[in-house]
């Protein structure tokens, strides 16, 4: 008598599992080439459009290096400088106050003080900034320095509602890019002696350096576009002003917005314009984006 184990296995065959798992793959994968293709087109054909309209504005040489000062809406000519420049000046005055305050407070939640009340109340506020609205911002930083401190309208009131918007952008980017740190990083600088504000300072924030740039870009980008603070906090001007405490301010979006204002659409000069300022604003964010990349790849930890 035979028993069970004794009994020859019959080979089995795996020809219908593997043509439903080529299948399933071949669907997913045209799904997934769908779906990108149509997160792309709206991209492409947006595009499309600025440059072809706004191109013939843009090379002209007194584009980029006039103002539209003395020009009005009837009058072909002009140019964008003043707008570049408050735009530059914007960016710089965001980037300056919140680098530093988002540096310091993801270095708090990641190495110090993720795990106290205060690190998970902090935590949670972040969350809570990230999903404010910029007119909100704009409308607050109104009430506190506007209305109730007696601040004028300017562009460093625009900076300052615009760096409720950078920040929390900033700290997660730079969070998220200290905790991928190998912790064995970290524990052998201690086991040198090495104190721990020294081993971030010297260590973990080198490691994670190109994500943190990247990050602090991305943020700069976003609120480069922004139009509801500027009508809000500060007047459109069409000279340059190089006083952000003070005065009007020219920018990229407060000229896209006035020259809506003064006919673009039916009158064919606002509209060149409005067009030109929508691709500059486009090719600035698009050098930005472009020189993080680089930044990265520059400060990314070498392969051995």
């Amino acid at each position: 008598m035979t028993s069970i184990l004794d009994r020859p296995l019959k080979p089995r065959t795996f020809s219908g599992l593997g043509r439903r798992r080529r299948v399933a793959n071949n669907v997913v994968t045209v799904l997934v080439t769908l779906s990108t293709v149509i997160a792309l087109t709206p991209l492409v054909l947006v595009l499309y459009s600025v440059i072809a309209k706004g191109y013939q504005v843009i090379t002209s040489s007194v584009w980029w290096t006039h103002s539209q000062a003395g020009m009005t809406a009837f009058v072909a000519g002009g140019g964008a400088y003043h707008a570049i420049v408050g735009t530059l000046l914007l960016g710089l005055v965001c980037a300056a106050i919140s680098i530093p305050i988002g540096l310091m407070v993801a270095i708090y939640l990641v190495e110090f003080g993720g795990g106290t009340s205060l690190g998970r109340l902090v935590s949670f506020m972040v969350d809570i900034l990230t999903g404010v609205p910029s007119i909100v911002a704009a409308l607050f930083i109104y009430a506190l320095c506007v209305a109730t401190l007696g601040l004028p309208r300017s562009e460093f009131a625009v900076s300052l509602a615009l760096v409720l918007l950078m920040l929390p952008v900033i700290v997660r980017a730079t969070e998220e890019m200290l905790r991928i740190v190998p912790v064995d990083l970290r524990e052998a600088s201690y086991a040198l002696g090495i104190p721990k504000w020294k081993t971030v300072a010297r260590v973990v924030i080198p490691t994670g350096l190109s994500g943190i740039i990247t990050g602090i870009m991305l943020a700069l980008a976003r609120v480069m576009g922004e139009t509801a603070p500027l009508l809000i906090l500060v007047g459109y001007s069409q000279a340059i002003n190089y006083d952000i405490f003070t005065g009007f301010m020219g920018s990229l979006p407060g000229m896209m917005y006035d020259q809506t204002s003064a006919g673009a659409g039916a009158n064919p000069v606002p509209t060149d314009r409005l067009w030109g300022a929508a691709l500059t604003l486009i090719l600035m964010i698009a050098v930005i984006n472009i020189g993080a990349k680089v930044v990265a790849r520059i400060f990314a930890p070498k392969k051995s």
